[in-house]
């Protein structure tokens, strides 16, 4: 893996290259990084993996708190894009990352040979009830200093019906309060969850390009019926359901890497070697 740096808008950004062949540009969910995807990525000679680590999230800087928004994110993956001589690719994420990567096909369609949304948490609207639960961390965190504000949480009605419906979705959203700068966090978390990909419905049944959505039950921020609409309302789209997070996270990563390496590998094969 090569790790990179990338200048946009005066921010400096890390990112990661690794593999050779057919490139598919891979985003990370909120709080994420670039291991994340790499954890659910197929390692198969033919495929590239690019991963830009978003403000504020792994080595990247947070730059000016105001430009947290996809829409940022989203720019700072094509300048990425830019920097590493890629005309085309394809272009998916995990959660957050699913939001900037639609964003990217609606708004940069000429440069999309694929679309990936994994457990999508946003549709087109902005501030989706789904991500109420990273508005009250920031909120706590804002408040209060991270142990005492990890208190607060854990005794709230939002943590108790997580631990009941979405386990994992608690655990993530714990950790939030352990990271090394929680005012970042505090500011991240809250703009992008009231944020949205700033997209609309009719855009998004407008895309004209190979797409695979894939979603999975036990998951109140990603909800299973979001990647059920998107597929149905992105033309000829392949929706698959795969094992939960929550129940068997190894089973969970294999579903997702087989049914990538099938969907990536078909795009190759349509697109030849166009970049």
């Amino acid at each position: 893996m090569t790790v990179v740096e990338v200048m946009s808008g005066g921010v400096r950004l890390s990112a990661s290259d690794t593999g050779a062949g057919f490139p598919f540009i891979f985003q990370h969910g909120l709080g994420g990084d670039e291991a994340q995807v790499a954890e659910v990525f197929p390692a198969a000679h033919g495929l590239r993996r690019l991963t830009l680590e978003c403000r504020g999230h792994g080595r990247s800087q947070a730059g000016p708190y105001p430009e947290l928004s996809i829409k940022t994110f989203a720019a700072d993956v094509l300048a990425f894009a830019d920097a590493r001589g890629l005309r085309k690719f394809a272009i998916g994420g995990i959660s957050m990352g699913a939001a900037v990567a639609l964003r990217i096909a609606v708004t940069a369609p000429q440069r999309v040979m694929a679309l990936v949304l994994s457990r999508p948490a946003w549709l087109w609207d902005a501030a989706p009830d789904n991500m109420r639960p990273f508005v009250e961390v920031a909120s706590a965190l804002h408040k209060w200093e991270p142990q005492k504000a990890l208190r607060r949480f854990d005794g709230s009605e939002t943590a108790r019906m997580l631990a009941e419906q979405a386990p994992d979705n608690l655990a993530s959203l714990r950790g939030f309060f352990t990271r090394d700068n929680p005012v970042v966090t505090s500011e991240l978390l809250g703009r992008i969850a009231m944020d949205g990909p700033g997209v609309t419905k009719a855009e998004i049944s407008a895309l004209n390009v190979p797409a695979l959505v894939i979603g999975n039950r036990l998951d109140a921020v990603h909800p299973l019926d979001y990647a059920e609409r998107l597929a149905g309302l992105i033309p000829g789209a392949q929706f698959i359901e795969v094992a939960p997070k929550a129940e068997d996270r190894a089973r969970h990563g294999a579903e997702v890497r087989t049914i990538l390496a099938d969907f990536l590998f078909a795009c190759a094969k349509a697109n030849g070697s166009e970049q």
